[in-house]
């Protein structure tokens, strides 16, 4: 879109705030949750069962992702998918997010257009919408993405829940991202589903719910890592997880030829690797139709065994 009074693409800076705004919100659909959105001086959103999940995510340019490698698009539906996991990961379902974004004046309006249309793109896969946010001035990208989340009558499934006796099973895919990731870092071609994989994360909606419904005691969203988070909850439990390699071999050879090209253990990828969104949980029964049993739940110490040993390799991300 051009400038119609200087020939230019508009940027942020030209075009002010408000009108950047006013650009972002126009003509989008809110749903049924969101009884007030942008426009005025805070949002209405509606609890169905007089409880919210609150969580908050912030991605920073070439720290959580690269534009030269994901488009504005790609960045928005990552921003939205990966907090809306951590809401299914309650047994709950997003349904409405507070978007704060930072960018360079110099920034083309039409990037944070793509940007805000991957947002709603994302949001419109759940039925959610997008209440509100800010915008400034910064020398580069910051995305603070809030969600709010409806439990639908459910109690929370928490991190401290587990117990000796459980299976530990997961819903979604397992190392995808990590493999992308390496993929993308050496500038390697073709392999174009991990490759994507890491530019937008597919986790598995609904399976937060469906995992509450069967009586998951404990679940996590896979962001770090699958043994990183599940140190979380042996943690957070006081339980000790032995995970087995054979149900995970299936995901281990699916990138065994991305493993073969950049020099990296697929396995690794797949114990260590994060930003999947998968959800991992523990259940006293059978693990519900959509979950795969991956390991059990032991007597503690706190402690993520991998096939009955201490784990040698990557085990996931930390910020510092």
């Amino acid at each position: 879109m051009r400038d119609d009074t200087s020939g230019e693409f508009p940027t942020l800076a030209r075009l002010g705030e408000f009108a950047v705004i006013d650009r972002l919100v126009r003509g989008r659909r809110q749903p049924d949750a969101v009884l007030l959105g942008p426009g005025d001086d805070a949002a209405l959103v509606t609890a169905g069962d007089g409880r919210t999940l609150v969580s908050t995510d912030v991605l920073v340019q070439d720290r959580h992702f690269r534009l030269d490698w994901s488009t504005p698009r790609d960045v928005g539906r990552k921003a939205i998918a990966q907090n809306a996991a951590d809401i299914e990961a309650m047994g709950g379902r997003a349904t409405a997010f507070v978007v704060g974004f930072a960018a360079p004046g110099d920034t083309p309006a039409a990037q944070v257009d793509a940007l805000v249309d991957g947002m709603w793109d994302e949001a419109g896969r759940i039925g959610a919408g997008i209440a509100g946010g800010d915008l400034v001035s910064a020398p580069q990208w910051v995305l603070s993405v809030t969600v709010l989340g409806d439990l639908e009558g459910r109690a929370p499934v928490l991190r401290s829940g587990a117990r000796p006796g459980s299976v530990v099973a997961v819903a979604g895919e397992l190392g995808r991202s990590a493999a992308g990731y390496s993929l993308w870092e050496k500038g390697i071609e073709g392999f174009e589903e991990l490759r994507r994989g890491h530019l937008v994360p597919e986790p598995p909606y609904g399976q937060g719910a469906v995992a509450a419904a069967a009586g998951a005691q404990a679940m996590i969203d896979v962001s770090d890592g699958l043994i990183a988070d599940l140190r979380h909850v042996a943690e957070a439990s006081g339980v000790g997880i032995d995970l087995s390699t054979a149900p995970l071999a299936a995901g281990r050879d699916a990138l065994a030829a991305a493993g073969h090209v950049v020099g990296e253990d697929p396995l690794a990828w797949v114990l260590g690797g994060g930003e999947d969104h998968a959800l991992a949980a523990c259940f006293a029964g059978p693990a519900p139709t959509g979950w795969r049993v991956i390991g059990r739940v032991l007597d503690g110490p706190a402690r993520v065994l991998v096939d009955g040993a201490e784990w040698s390799g990557y085990a996931g991300w930390q910020s510092y």
